[in-house]
């Protein structure tokens, strides 16, 4: 029974396209699903400002009447030019256990990259590392987390024999909240915030918080230029965010650290968990899943550390003990037990010393895959 691979045309198909993964992880206890209304803002052109420097073409795969798979290749010209390679990227990867079915859809993708001029295919990768990326390869017993990717185990299988090799892995780890700040933390807080004239932002007004929430993802640009395949988000692409994300922040779980000029210069966003609360209204907030993800934003007991950055000038200079001294305090009184960080590079040790006030555990293990295509 051979495998049929088409495109994505149309609003019907799209919505194939984003629900394929229910029924495929439909028994499956640690998958989450992505919310509906963010998932169609950013496959749609017409949403989505990454379609001003990245082209997608989306794929279905069916094989006996049935749909079985779904992959998007994406080309970001941006990360291409500032990384100065040629390369197509793979997103929205997922496929039953069949290899047919994965090298089918893979191979499309790969096809497509030669017809574009590319060198290589690399993925799993959304437009811009706010999407969903790396493909899951060790923490499968673990609950995913709303931001990240969940995939089952024959998925690294598959890559492998299909001719794909590790280009990157990044590392996940979990803490568990003391109960008290050190007080060698809180000491040392105090003398970085005096020596180098930052202050941690007090605020509990959403509107003045929006021009500190883009400075946020200003500050993130230049924090995370180094890190491997990162190109900086245009200032559509942050209003965009920032539309997104404000609703939902609790200025408990936010550190933003300002220098004088009241720029911020250092930030850390944990939210609480949202992954039972996508599981059970399947990711969809109406008529009543917008409940759950209220009752979800107020239990404390466990929270996801989404992002965490220290802009290059400020970088070791102690600043991590102003972020941990500030959000320790407030996820004590809170009542959080446990902190799922955001996943990190292997080889990105900066971020990781970030952490190193409390001793982690691994959650998971994600990893980032290529193929260099046939010289042309």
């Amino acid at each position: 029974m051979s495998v049929t691979i088409r495109e994505v045309k149309n609003r019907s198909e799209l919505k194939k396209f984003i629900s394929f993964p229910e029924r495929l992880y439909k028994n499956s206890p640690n998958w989450v699903n992505a919310l509906w209304s963010d998932e169609y803002k950013t496959l749609l052109r017409t949403k989505n400002p990454a379609y001003e420097y990245c082209e997608a073409t989306l794929f279905l795969a069916e094989k006996g009447g049935r749909i079985v798979g779904r992959v998007a290749a994406i080309i970001n010209y941006n990360a291409n030019r500032d990384w100065n390679v040629k390369y197509m990227r793979f997103g929205w990867f997922d496929f039953i256990d069949d290899l047919e079915v994965s090298g089918a859809l893979l191979t499309k993708v790969e096809e497509l990259a030669l017809e574009r001029g590319m060198e290589a295919v690399n993925g799993p990768f959304g437009f811009t590392d706010m999407d969903r990326e790396g493909m899951l390869t060790e923490g499968f017993e673990n609950m995913g987390a709303f931001t990240t990717l969940y995939n089952f185990p024959y998925y690294p299988e598959h890559m492998e024999k299909l001719g794909y090799t590790k280009d990157a892995e990044w590392i996940q780890r979990e803490f568990d909240v003391p109960d008290s700040v050190p007080d060698k933390l809180k000491q040392y807080s105090r003398i970085i915030q005096k020596k180098f004239k930052v202050s941690v932002l007090r605020t509990k007004s959403k509107r003045e918080l929006r021009s500190y929430a883009i400075d946020l993802f200003n500050a993130l640009n230049k924090a995370f230029v180094p890190l491997y395949g990162f190109t900086p988000l245009s200032q559509k692409q942050i209003e965009w965010y920032v539309d997104q994300f404000l609703p939902l922040i609790n200025m408990d779980l936010v550190c933003l650290v300002v220098n004088e000029e009241d720029r911020v210069v250092a930030f850390a966003v944990t939210m609480p968990s949202l992954s039972k609360a996508m599981r059970e209204s399947r990711g969809r907030l109406f008529p009543f899943g917008f409940l759950k993800l209220l009752k979800a934003l107020r239990s404390f007991e466990l929270v996801d550390l989404y992002m965490i950055g220290i802009i290059p000038e400020y970088q070791n200079k102690g600043l991590n003990a102003v972020i941990f001294d500030h959000l320790n305090s407030n996820l004590i009184r809170l009542g959080v037990k446990r902190v799922v960080a955001n996943p990190q590079l292997e080889t990105n040790k900066a971020v990781q010393s970030i952490f190193d006030y409390y001793p982690g555990r691994l959650y998971s293990k994600r990893r980032c895959y290529i193929k260099n295509l046939p010289v042309q």
